[in-house]
């Protein structure tokens, strides 16, 4: 087939014109030149906040790593970067894991940061924007900035690890040579190399949402996860019992909800299920996001009675109407602003038996003012000490509430001491606590026991943003387990609990990996099942971060010990267990609470 003589130039102007449309596509979002200053950026850290480099305070150099959570240059490249963070650190570099991969939760991030043991901040980028402010385009590549956020350098760490290969060790040492340079104010040889590693998949916001409306999609999650706390009456800032409330608040919970921050769970991902597990899962996080770009429509109201959610009543008792009821005698007035001291308190009310009790309830008439109370059995003569430790009431936890044969015991002749941390509302408070009782009913077959695996001889640097402090205890029987609680203070990173196994075998039971001073919860196993032999070691092993970049840190220039105000710190770690022998059959009056005998 003879071709026109005019396609030859159709050829050419058809590969001009797609030349001209890619060099113009470039020049719309050209990659960012070496000696640009790209600003302070801004990321999200494993609290939640969005967060900025000038956070950071005086650093010479900055060293950016892109990271995600399953590229495994990244994990190869790692212990490397711990190494030169080691080193560098003190040379005033600040080392950073900008994690970017689109799925990666701050806490997923959060539990990458404890698993690979990375003492530098992991933070998440947001929307991609840090990424493509620095003109990053795979993992690990990294971008050296310096004090005055100019980029220095952007390529790879060295040329040891490859896609497929690599070689005993590096021959070119590209981010060392980098940081030399900016440290010593001089130019950077090579400030730009080729990087082998994952392409960064970018966030892509531009997406067509499904059709989603509060009454057939949103109404049903807002009352499976969210308005057992968000109604009148409770410690949640606002309700969400209506359209109209939810609606008002609707940006606030799409972005809560997208961040999973609430509705609010703290446990790592990668370990045993529990029981009181309350995140949404990705579909209904989908679904909250798409109603929100949507426009938050109503669609069309259910021919029903309309649900009525009442306050949670401070004449109620969640644990239902108690068998025993001990209130303050003294009310506690609070002043509007300013940090309160813990307040410590007893209650009027002696025990004459040893008294057996299935449900303990701390309610306080004013629970907006209340940060935590924790609750401990002592005799008149004896201080406050958290080896009698009962029960507690921290954020995000409700009443304890024992299953048929369990119970707690509160030993003869003992007083209940209170410990009461109040926080500020912007106006003068006033608050009562009481404690409601529910008596075993039946016989009791095995006593609710913990061991409390704490640290008090630490002592945590200033400025150190990545401190450790553990200890352990060991079961003197066999047992099975209930459940695990971790308290610290603001410097709280992280805890891990760990079994060790008389047979040898280690198993990680919890992480913590983004730990919230404000939302203490407990997490429960299901049905006991989880069983460890005597001579089975229960480790702790927390994080602390006194640095600067640490929002919440009182003073990061100064060393921090045990204490129990929370500018002090704590390492408390708690195993809830039974004995797995145990059959105490001990019938219990039900009017009293005490073994009939």
């Amino acid at each position: 087939m003879k071709l026109p003589a005019r396609m030859p130039l159709m050829l050419l102007l058809i590969t001009v014109t797609c030349h001209s449309l890619v060099f113009a596509s470039e020049k719309e979002n050209p990659r960012t030149k070496i000696g640009t200053n790209v600003g302070t950026l801004q990321f999200k850290d494993i609290r939640y906040l969005t967060r900025s480099l000038s956070d950071f305070k005086e650093p010479k150099a900055f060293v950016l790593v892109a990271c995600n959570t399953t590229c495994p240059l990244v994990k190869r490249y790692l212990p490397k970067l711990k190494r030169l963070e080691q080193k560098y650190g003190p040379q005033g570099v600040q080392f950073l894991a900008l994690h970017t991969g689109p799925n990666d939760s701050i806490r997923e991030i959060a539990e990458f940061g404890i698993e690979h043991k990375i003492p530098f901040p992991n933070v998440q980028d947001i929307k991609s924007r840090s990424m493509q402010a620095l003109g990053l385009e795979r993992t690990p590549e990294v971008a050296v900035l310096d004090a005055q956020y100019q980029l220095r350098y952007r390529g790879r760490i060295d040329d040891q690890y490859r896609i497929g290969g690599s070689l005993p060790r590096a021959t070119q040492n590209n981010l060392v040579d980098a940081l030399e340079a900016v440290l010593k104010n001089e130019p950077v040889i090579v400030p730009e190399t080729n990087v082998d590693g994952c392409t960064i998949t970018p966030h892509n916001p531009q997406r067509d949402p499904k059709p989603v409306t509060y009454y057939a999609d949103i109404e049903p999650l807002i009352k499976q996860h969210c308005v057992d706390c968000h109604r009148a009456g409770t410690e949640a800032p606002f309700a969400l019992t209506t359209l109209k409330e939810v609606q008002n608040n609707g940006a606030m919970v799409a972005e809560v909800v997208n961040d999973q921050r609430m509705p609010p769970w703290y446990g790592g991902t990668s370990h045993a299920e529990f029981a009181n597990h309350r995140s949404m899962s990705r579909k209904e996080r989908t679904l909250v996001a798409d109603w929100f770009l949507a426009g938050m429509p109503a669609g069309e109201e259910p021919d029903r009675p309309a649900t009525v959610v009442s306050a949670r009543s401070n004449e109620k008792w969640i644990i239902g109407e108690p068998d025993l009821k001990i209130s303050m005698l003294e009310t506690h007035t609070l002043p509007a602003d300013g940090y309160i001291p813990y307040r410590y308190t007893v209650l009027p009310f002696i025990f004459p038996e040893d008294t057996w009790v299935s449900s303990i309830e701390i309610k306080p008439d004013n629970p907006s003012v209340v940060h935590h109370c924790n609750m401990a059995a002592v005799s008149l003569a004896k201080k406050w000490d958290e080896s009698n430790f009962i029960t507690g009431k921290v954020p995000g936890s409700g009443p304890t509430m024992l299953p048929e044969g369990l119970g707690i015991l509160i030993p003869k002749g003992s007083a209940l001491a209170l410990q009461i941390h109040y926080t500020s509302t912007g106006k003068p408070e006033k608050c009562n606590i009481s404690v409601g009782f529910k008596y075993v009913q039946g016989k009791v077959q095995k006593r609710y026991r913990f061991l409390i695996i704490k640290n008090t001889k630490f002592k945590i640097p200033p400025g150190t943003p990545h401190h450790e402090v553990s200890n352990s205890k060991t079961l003197d029987r066999d047992a099975h387990g209930i459940g695990l609680f971790a308290h610290m203070h603001l410097r709280g990173k992280d805890l891990s609990f760990r079994a060790h196994y008389p047979e040898g075998k280690n198993e990680t039971l919890l992480v913590i990996p983004n730990y919230n001073f404000d939302w203490q919860i407990g997490y429960l196993w299901k049905d006991q099942r989880n069983f460890f032999p005597k001579g089975t070691r229960v480790e702790a092993i927390a994080h602390y971060d006194n640095s600067a970049f640490n929002p919440y840190n009182p003073d990061p220039t100064t060393s921090v010990r045990n204490g129990p105000q929370t500018y002090h710190e704590m390492m408390y770690a708690f195993f809830f267990y039974t004995y797995a022998d145990e059959r105490l059959d001990l019938a219990i009056d039900p009017k009293t609470g005490q073994a009939v005998k």
